[in-house]
């Protein structure tokens, strides 16, 4: 029984590590393509700047520079940090738990 709570607990940890790191990616890509001054009316480039705008946990005008690379980099970078940090806890406390 006890193993099986805890093969579970794993499964759902990798998964929330998996869709964290997903998270992640997204917003990192989002200030990549943002600094490789990519085309904003491109398709992929406009999906990537959505889902980052979904995940930004509010932190998108967190700092206010005038130039608006600097302000993606400091910004979703920062989303970005954050995710990570949340992901990591989640997985820990997931896998403590089972």
């Amino acid at each position: 029984m006890a193993r099986t709570v805890a093969r579970g607990a794993g499964a759902v940890a990798r998964a929330l590590r998996t869709i964290g790191y997903a998270i992640v990616a997204v917003l990192l890509l989002h200030v990549v393509l943002t600094l490789l001054q990519a085309n904003p009316d491109n398709v992929v480039a406009a999906q990537i700047r959505r889902l980052a705008n979904t995940f930004d946990l509010g932190m998108s005008n967190l700092f206010l520079v005038d130039d608006p690379q600097v302000a993606v980099l400091l910004n979703y970078g920062s989303a970005a940090l954050a995710w990570l940090l949340i992901t990591l806890v989640v997985v820990r406390l997931t896998r403590r738990i089972g």
